[in-house]
């Protein structure tokens, strides 16, 4: 009973034991819950099953996503490839059986990775949008529900917009990098710009990314529809601004005659008074009207042509400034006002006319702008055109202009010269339409100008053709060259007879003034050795001794008989008889003199004696007598025969000169010794 007890007693505690090993499943996994990336291939390694032994796994039929798996041993694999988009997460269910009929499961959840794998995408790619000119800068041209691109990948989208056209990014830009709004960033001017592409694009990662990026695009096509903007527009006009969006016209001028009227639309300058709206898609009716100037009511102007005519005759020579304005029939504020002058003038019966219907000119290769072209028959000649005009006595009509009309090589001047414009580079024939008209009364003649333009070689009559401005040069240069050479000139005359000229410009001075008894040619400053010689023969007889000065040396034979010799010998005289006054009784005294001292003032002779030297009047010497003035002859080198015998024939004119003065002439004889160096009569 005991061994029972103990065996029951052993089954009860081993009951547990066994009901336990009974219950352990047959498979089991490491984690039910795995994560694998979408976009798999076939045969993909889910998970590995654990089996215990005898046991088999298989796919339960009843599993909700069974189909995408498969057990190849104990490995769970995918058959085929998976997508995050469709399936984020599949739930597999593992049965595990053995032989003895225990069969478990086991469920497995396995969630998709999602990858970058997909585009944004638009919901319309090709967008087209029609946006006024007149629309306000900041207005939406396309909504953002319009633009928005979707990923699959619900990945953040970030956009970016682009222009097809040059110049036309400026005018368009969306709200921001994930706000695809186009709006109005510039006011749009149709002349400028009347339509645009846009290109807009969509990407899935921030612009730089390194990362993968998937990008879609799509096409905005924008149409700018013109809008009634600008006023009128008068015709010729010219931009002012870059824009082009402000045209200014000029002025319109015409002639009437006084006392006439005219019954055709007057002739205006530059053309008939005609102004268009500048939006030209609309085109809106522009009506025509003189709003001042008009007095008298003269003039009149068509509302629909804009053509100018009279309703009478001008009675006054003064101009009339006329205010024409231009407006838009759908809006008055559309408006432009232009002024038109009209001039009354005398009446011209005759038109200019050219004196020949053709001229012909020739010019060099070569020759700068503003060159004169040349004659023909005289290539030294300019050639000039002219008009005549029989409304005048003279025929000359001084308001007619030259101009060339159909050639921009030539100009032509006021005078009728015609000119080169450009520098001409090679030979050849121009044949152009000259001009003469009238500024007054408008009226113009035309005549044809041939221009030879040939190498400088091929000229016969000259080979250099000079322009007034090489003239020019020319003059200056020769002003130049005679300036220097008179200062030249002007210095060596000073060198050689400064002093003769000083010597004259005094005797010319004591000749002017006789009551002085000053002789200023012979004074002490300028001459101080005569004033010695004069000190030393007071002081030696009373002998008066004139050194000539040395200027004499250099003085030509013509130059010493200009002195005036009269006027010098009675200056002489007189300061001589002064001194001597002084000096008699000087010489009373001076009796104990190796030599006898004689008066200065002696009638007789004394030839023998060279050393001596006397004066005299001709009242002393009777010209009966055959007196007869000699001048002893120097013996000095320093004097050629020549020298001599014109001294000698001058002293013998004075004396002719002293018999036709009569008495009481005054003469003055200069005896030089044999060691003076200087000979001369006066």
């Amino acid at each position: 009973m005991n061994a029972s007890y103990l065996l029951l007693t052993s089954l009860l505690f081993l009951l547990p034991f066994i009901a336990q090993v009974s219950a352990q499943p047959g498979c089991s996994v490491s984690s039910k819950e795995v994560s694998v990336a979408e976009n798999n291939p076939p045969g993909y390694v889910v998970t590995t099953i654990n089996l215990e032994v005898g046991f088999t796994a298989t796919i339960d039929p009843s599993s909700q996503d069974g189909s995408y798996f498969t057990i190849q041993g104990s490995q769970l694999q995918l058959v085929k490839s998976v997508d995050y988009e469709n399936d984020p997460v599949l739930i597999v269910t593992v049965a595990c059986q053995n032989t003895a009929g225990q069969r478990d499961t086991l469920d497995i959840i396995v969630s998709i990775i999602n990858l970058n794998d997909n585009s944004p995408v638009f919901k319309q790619t090709d967008v087209n949008v029609t946006v006024p000119e007149d629309t306000k800068v900041n207005a939406t041209i396309v909504a953002r529900e319009d633009l928005s691109a979707s990923d699959a990948d619900l990945d953040t989208i970030y956009y970016e917009l682009d222009s097809t056209m040059q110049d036309t990014t400026n005018y368009f830009a969306i709200k921001g990098t994930n706000n695809p709004e186009i709006y109005l960033q510039k006011a749009l001017d149709f002349a400028k710009i009347n339509s645009t592409t846009l290109i807009l694009y969509a990407k899935d990662r921030p612009m730089g990314s390194s990362e993968t990026t998937h990008t879609a695009t799509a096409t905005i096509n924008i149409i700018i529809e013109q809008s009634d903007t600008k006023p009128p527009w008068f015709l010729p006009c010219s931009f002012i601004d870059a824009d082009e969006s402000i045209c200014i016209s000029g002025p319109y001028s015409g002639r009437v005659n006084m006392s006439e009227m005219s019954t055709e639309p007057l002739t205006l300058d530059p053309g008939p008074i005609y102004a268009k709206d500048p939006d030209y898609t609309i085109n809106e009716k522009i009506v025509y009207s003189i709003v001042g100037g008009n007095a008298d009511n003269v003039f009149s102007v068509d509302a629909d042509t804009g053509n100018l005519t009279m309703n009478k005759v001008a009675s006054s020579p003064d101009s009339y400034q006329l205010q024409v304005m231009a407006t838009q029939v759908n809006n008055k504020q559309k408006y432009s006002v232009v002024s038109v002058e009209i001039k009354v003038i005398n009446k011209s019966d005759s038109a200019p006319c050219f004196e020949s219907n053709t001229y012909t000119g020739i010019v060099s290769v070569g020759v700068a702008p503003r060159s004169l072209v040349f004659q023909v028959e005289d290539s030294s000649s300019p050639l000039m055109i002219k008009a005549t005009d029989n409304d005048f006595p003279d025929k000359f009509n001084p308001n007619i202009e030259y101009y060339i009309k159909n050639s921009t090589d030539f100009i032509a001047t006021k005078d009728g010269l015609i000119l080169t414009n450009v520098n001409l580079l090679s030979p050849r024939t121009v044949i152009m339409e000259a001009v003469a008209k009238d500024m007054v009364s408008l009226q113009a003649a035309s005549t044809i100008i041939t221009v030879e333009i040939i190498f400088s070689a091929d000229k016969t009559t000259s080979d250099k053709i000079y322009t007034a401005q090489d003239m020019g040069i020319l003059g200056g240069i020769l002003a130049a060259l005679l300036l220097i050479t008179l200062v030249f000139l002007g210095l060596m005359i000073y060198k050689h007879y400064g002093k003769t000229v000083k010597f004259l410009i005094n005797k010319k001075f004591s000749k002017d003034f006789p009551e002085s008894y000053e002789n200023h040619t012979y004074n002490q400053d300028e001459h101080p050795d005569l004033s010695a010689k004069e000190q030393e023969s007071s002081e030696n007889g009373g002998t008066t001794e004139l050194q000539q000065p040395s200027f004499f040396l250099s003085s030509s034979k013509e130059e010493i008989d200009g002195l005036p010799k009269a006027s010098t010998a009675s200056t002489v005289i007189f300061d001589l008889e002064e001194k001597e006054e002084n000096e008699e009784e000087e010489v009373k005294e001076d009796t104990k003199q190796e030599k006898e001292v004689k008066s200065i003032l002696k009638t007789d002779r004394n030839e023998g004696d060279h050393g001596y030297k006397a004066v005299w009047f001709k009242t002393d010497v009777d010209p009966d007598a055959g007196e007869k003035v000699e001048v002893i002859k120097d013996n000095a080198s320093d004097y050629d025969d020549g020298s001599d015998q014109d001294l000698q024939e001058d002293e013998e004119e004075d004396d002719k000169d002293d018999h036709h003065r009569g008495p009481g002439a005054a003469e003055v004889m200069i005896n030089m010794s044999s060691t003076a160096t200087e000979d001369i009569n006066v």
